[in-house]
């Protein structure tokens, strides 16, 4: 063999054993989601039952703010407190906080206005006050699109063992109209999910800041929340922390049910990956490398490799949208079908795209974002 031989050779092991990783990654996916989601909350006794406060940082309003915001006030868990967090006083989401606070006259909530600049980071700004105001030992932080169920609480602090610092709720869709919110679950449902639950099974840090109930402990022992305000990706971090103070983290049984009239960001979750989880990352060009070195290497027909691939990969990405779903999906296969091929096509792209520039749009504002996570606003 030639030195060109040898080189060719190397990139397609290479490849091909990026292969059977993805498949490996996928498959302990698959399973973990049948044995761990929408499964009972543990049982805990009533009196090892903490406080929590909730801290939901809100900018702007939709049309599901209202909806989303109230099925918090109506959880049955019996000791906790909302705080409610607006940075802008003529933000439109404190008229709805506060119709909800004269509706509810029972549930132990308040609304903080205005931000305490202690980073870049605009969210960790916007909690500052509701953080410093929290009395609990427990701290759930709640995106304002999120739809939770009235045993949420329950089923994270079922979570919360001795050695646990975080309890994650893997993101994912409510049922909405149109090709976007097809498009959108299909992206939380399978490649989002994919990452999650293999990251999560294998001990990997994965977090994401959609809802997550930590340790407030934690986060002093770090120097405070402002400590994660120069983060993109505060909510990695915070897990990375707990991680480093030796406690585990761990998943609920419940998912972050994403409720907002607009669609979420992939190209921001695809940043995310150069601010310190790298997510497994599969595409159909990704596929045609692989069938060329099948091709090269066992003399394999490429356009059936690549054909079987991706019939295989397309079955396994709709199984596990469903047990995400937890019962029939809300779609056509042939919905399913259009959404994950434009997924398939745009991951390339998207990935390349985040990593080709250091600058990052969220929420109106510019980031550049440095090597190890940190950001400064432009």
């Amino acid at each position: 063999m030639t030195v060109g031989d040898i080189i060719l050779l190397s990139i397609a092991i290479v490849f091909l054993g990026g292969c059977i990783v993805s498949w490996l990654i996928h498959i302990i996916a698959l399973v973990y989601a049948k044995v761990k989601l929408h499964r009972a909350a543990p049982a805990v006794c009533p009196e090892d039952l903490q406080g929590i406060s909730v801290i939901k940082p809100l900018v702007g309003v939709d049309s599901n703010l209202y909806y989303n915001l109230e099925t918090f006030f109506k959880m049955t868990y019996p000791k906790f407190e909302l705080l409610f967090s607006v940075q802008d006083e003529q933000d439109p989401a404190i008229m709805i906080v506060q119709k909800l606070i004269e509706r509810y006259p029972k549930v132990d909530a308040k609304l903080f206005i205005g931000i305490q600049y202690a980073g870049p980071n605009g969210k960790v700004n916007n909690m500052m006050k509701a953080y410093q105001a929290s009395r609990y030992h427990l701290v759930n932080i709640s995106d304002s699109s999120i739809q939770a169920p009235p045993d949420n609480l329950y089923d994270m602090v079922g979570h919360m063992t001795a050695d646990t610092g975080v309890v994650l709720q893997m993101p994912f869709c409510c049922d909405r109209k149109g090709f976007a919110g097809i498009y959108e679950k299909v992206f939380f449902g399978t490649m989002q999910a994919r990452n999650m639950l293999s990251a999560v099974a294998t001990g990997i840090n994965c977090s994401t800041g959609m809802s997550s109930l930590i340790r407030k402990e934690i986060v002093e022992t770090a120097g405070g929340l402002d400590t994660f305000a120069k983060y993109l990706a505060e909510d990695f971090f915070l897990a990375h922390e707990a991680v480093l103070q030796g406690y585990k983290v761990k998943l609920s049984n419940k998912l972050a049910m994403q409720n907002s009239v607009l669609t979420s960001s992939t190209g921001g979750w695809c940043a995310g990956a150069s601010s310190g989880w790298p997510p497994s990352q599969h595409s159909s060009s990704w596929n045609l490398c692989r069938s060329a070195c099948c091709k090269y290497v066992f003399g394999l027909s490429a356009m059936a490799f690549f054909l079987l691939h991706m019939l295989l990969w397309f079955l396994s990405d709709y199984t596990l949208l469903t047990s995400c779903q937890n019962g029939p999906l809300p779609f056509t296969k042939f919905d399913f079908l259009c959404a994950w091929l434009l997924r398939e096509c745009t991951t390339f792209y998207l990935t390349l795209k985040s990593h080709m520039t250091s600058v990052i749009v969220w929420r109106h504002r510019k980031y550049r974002l440095k090597w190890g996570g940190t950001i400064e606003e432009i």
